[in-house]
């Protein structure tokens, strides 16, 4: 199963790409032993459309264009479900061990996901209910995704 990190909008030179750089080469390394054919992450640009509605629907067709066939979407987002790293990893290996091809973990844009984009997700999940900035959503989204392989690896990064 393959691991996308699907974003709206352009993460710059600096830092957080520095860091998201980082846990991609990570899991990229432990992927492999635990049933996952890698990560990507892919980006799209904020919709230049006036209403928040349109710009909205606009980057949920761009990001349904990224979602692999079969692929489980999951979105976070602030008004989503907290849920522990534990659980996290459980549910992505439960997906990866019934046969999906593909999980796309989702970041919207700053007016937030498509209301049918998040009817259509088996999971809408949050890092609390504070709100983040984008660039940092992307680094804990990498993490989370790398803490996820070393757990069903029984890697010792995690510890509890």
């Amino acid at each position: 199963m393959k691991l996308l990190l699907i974003a709206v909008g352009r993460l710059k030179a600096g830092p957080e790409r520095e860091l998201v750089s980082r846990y991609a080469d990570r899991l990229q390394g432990i992927a492999r032993s635990i049933g996952l054919t890698g990560f990507d992450m892919r980006e799209i640009d904020e919709s230049r459309a006036r209403r928040p509605e349109d710009r909205k629907s606009e980057e949920a067709k761009a990001i349904r264009a990224l979602v692999p066939p079969g692929a489980v979407l999951m979105l976070l987002d602030e008004r989503g479900k907290n849920i522990s790293s534990e659980d996290f990893a459980a549910r992505i290996g439960q997906e990866r061990d019934r046969g999906a091809p593909a999980l796309a973990l989702v970041i919207g844009g700053p007016d937030g996901l498509d209301p049918d984009l998040r009817q259509s997700a088996q999971a809408v999940l949050a890092f609390g209910a504070m709100t983040w900035p984008h660039q940092i959503v992307r680094v804990l989204a990498a993490e989370q995704l790398y803490r996820t392989a070393t757990i069903l690896a029984g890697h010792p990064y995690h510890r509890v």
